[in-house]
């Protein structure tokens, strides 16, 4: 069967997407930023060979935007759940019920996760030594999940807005007797800080996160010489941590 890679996304819509990084940029900066997470990420992953693409998005009315964002070929569906664990579920639920299988997850706060390790989980789970694939994030969630089969029970119940998110996935993985693969831990951008590191790791021109490096770059750079035009919003703290 062939591997599917499902990329979970929001509309980049000011004051609902990235607020954490208010006040050193504007709700409308962050959107745009995020939006370039958003094409920085499909640029990479369109280029591994062997596997289908998926954009899982929301809100269920976006579906016009991503059409216009996405390349011919990558499907597009509409998150649905109640929670960030159902959503998840359901993903793989119809990854698996369109015939594809290992199934990967992936987050679209991590523009500058290169390809190979992407390859790395599906070449483990397709190899049949692990069920699941885990990517750890720098803040106690994870960047990318793959599974060879539904396995809805891993993502019920769950604190996704907690700092323990992969823990409690391990130990889940551990009491269903599920063999894991765990990918490198990276971290994802979601306060100022996270931008600052990620700027700190440099992406020159064709590697993976040089559009929203060289647009954090530039946003910044205003943000600095009209510092009157913060957005003040209070952050918050979202899901922890695919979109």
């Amino acid at each position: 069967m062939a591997t599917l890679l499902i990329i979970f996304a929001k509309e980049p819509t000011p004051g609902q997407v990235k607020t954490r990084l208010a006040p050193h940029l504007t709700a409308e900066a962050a959107a745009r930023l995020y939006e370039s997470f958003l094409a920085d990420i499909l640029e990479e992953m369109g280029r591994l060979t062997g596997l289908s693409l998926a954009l899982a998005y929301s809100p269920a009315r976006a579906r016009g935007f991503f059409t216009n964002l996405a390349p011919a070929g990558v499907s597009l569906w509409p998150q649905e759940g109640a929670d960030l664990g159902e959503r998840m579920a359901r993903a793989f639920d119809r990854g698996f019920g369109a015939g594809f299988g290992p199934v990967l997850l992936r987050g679209s706060d991590t523009p500058d996760l290169p390809g190979a390790v992407v390859l790395e989980a599906a070449a483990a789970l397709s190899a049949g030594r692990d069920q699941v694939a885990l990517g750890p994030a720098l803040d106690g969630g994870y960047y990318l999940v793959g599974l060879t089969a539904p396995r809805p029970e891993l993502f019920r119940e769950l604190a996704w807005s907690g700092p323990a998110v992969l823990q409690d996935t391990l130990e889940r993985a551990r009491r269903l007797a599920l063999t894991l693969h765990l990918l490198p831990a990276r971290g994802g951008i979601d306060s100022f800080n996270d931008l600052t590191a990620f700027l700190e790791r440099g992406h020159p021109a064709s590697t993976p996160g040089w559009r929203s490096d060289r647009l954090a770059r530039e946003l910044l750079v205003q943000r600095q010489a009209n510092p009157e035009a913060a957005d003040l919003a209070t952050s918050h703290q979202g899901d922890n941590h695919i979109d």
